[in-house]
């Protein structure tokens, strides 16, 4: 089957990634230099999963480099060339919050990095797939701009709306709006993959998550919306809701379900695709929601903090439609909804703390 290369390998989707394609026969190899514990801290290392990969993964081959550096990234695409069949580019910072701290290191880590891997793959392995975990956070505070209902524990878009039935597709605007400089640095990344794809012919994918979840999650204040609240939740800890009086919106897809769209991609490529790739009406909930689901489930009443001031460039409402990529994968289905997704974090996050 040859290689697959995962960078952000001991991440949520770079694990589950190394795990399916494994199972599918390939030589799996990774690369992760934990540099999300720099992020955001002890609590945010994904040294634990690193070594789980390890222990459970016959053949597995981990890389502890970081993926700016040109001769390291030289060196391993040299060491495994036209093996290559599939490179999936996990590794990124992800919070907008931290961004703003460190913008040159944001954008070096996201939009720098992945130019030097297109470079590498067009070089080494020019037939190989390259998918992108983008972002929904390319089409900025755009979304903002959606005529919102609010109600009892959310808000929703007005039914009149296009959007109301299936959510927001493909068509909606990167351009004109605020993005926070961690959506900038990914949408700069993000056109570079499709660019790769139209200008050099090679079967890149870009896939603009929503929230990306499951249990092997490293969830923190910053990023993992759904891991931090369960920890939150299981330990006792305040959880602090930044504006929308928690009635924000988010549709929630499973790493598993996101990988397999890896999956039927790389059997029949499109070069140059952007997708949508989130919960959709499928599997999605407000903040309160969450919360709500997580309390019935761990027994345990949360303390909440609230502030009046949302995140630069945070959605109020986000419901993906993926019905571009369901028409041209129709084998592709979800297999978890949002209530499944919190009862196996919690089932996950219990065992580990």
């Amino acid at each position: 089957m040859g290689v697959c290369l995962v960078t952000g390998s001991a991440g949520l989707i770079g694990s589950e990634s190394i795990r399916f394609f494994a199972r599918k026969g390939f030589k799996v190899v990774g690369i992760d230099n934990d540099m999300r514990r720099y992020f955001f801290g002890d609590e945010a290392s994904t040294e634990w999963n690193r070594r789980r990969l390890a222990e459970e993964i016959p053949g597995y081959v981990h890389h502890n480099r970081d993926i700016r550096n040109q001769a390291e990234m030289e060196s391993i695409f040299n060491e495994y060339g036209s093996d290559l069949a599939i490179v999936i580019h996990c590794a990124a910072q992800p919070s907008h919050d931290w961004a703003a701290k460190e913008p040159l290191t944001d954008f070096s880590v996201n939009a720098g990095a992945t130019a030097l891997l297109l470079d590498q793959v067009r070089k080494h392995a020019p037939n190989a797939v390259f998918v992108y975990t983008s972002t929904n956070k390319v089409y900025g505070n755009t979304p903002n701009r959606l005529p919102l209902v609010e109600l009892e524990t959310r808000y929703e878009v007005d039914q009149s709306h296009p959007y109301y039935t299936h959510g927001i597709d493909e068509q909606m605007s990167i351009d004109h709006c605020l993005h926070s400089l961690f959506g900038a640095s990914k949408v700069a990344a993000d056109v570079m993959v499709q660019e790769y794809g139209r200008y050099f012919g090679m079967k890149t994918v870009c896939f603009r998550g929503g929230c990306l979840t499951g249990p092997n999650h490293s969830g923190t204040q910053l990023h993992g919306f759904l891991a931090y609240l369960v920890k939150c939740a299981l330990t006792g800890t305040p959880y602090q809701v930044f504006g929308y009086k928690g009635k924000q919106v988010r549709d929630n897809i499973h790493s598993l379900d996101l990988v397999n769209m890896f999956w039927h991609f790389y059997q029949n490529p499109r070069p140059g695709e952007a997708y949508n790739a989130g919960g959709s009406r499928h599997s999605n909930c407000s903040l309160l929601e969450a919360v709500g689901i997580t309390e019935r489930l761990t027994g345990k009443r949360m303390q909440l903090i609230h502030s009046d001031k949302p995140r630069i460039g945070d959605h109020q409402w986000w419901i993906s439609d993926v019905r571009k990529f369901a028409s041209h994968y129709p084998e592709w289905k979800y297999t978890y909804d949002i209530k499944a997704i919190i009862g196996e974090i919690v089932s996950g996050l219990g065992g580990r703390l």
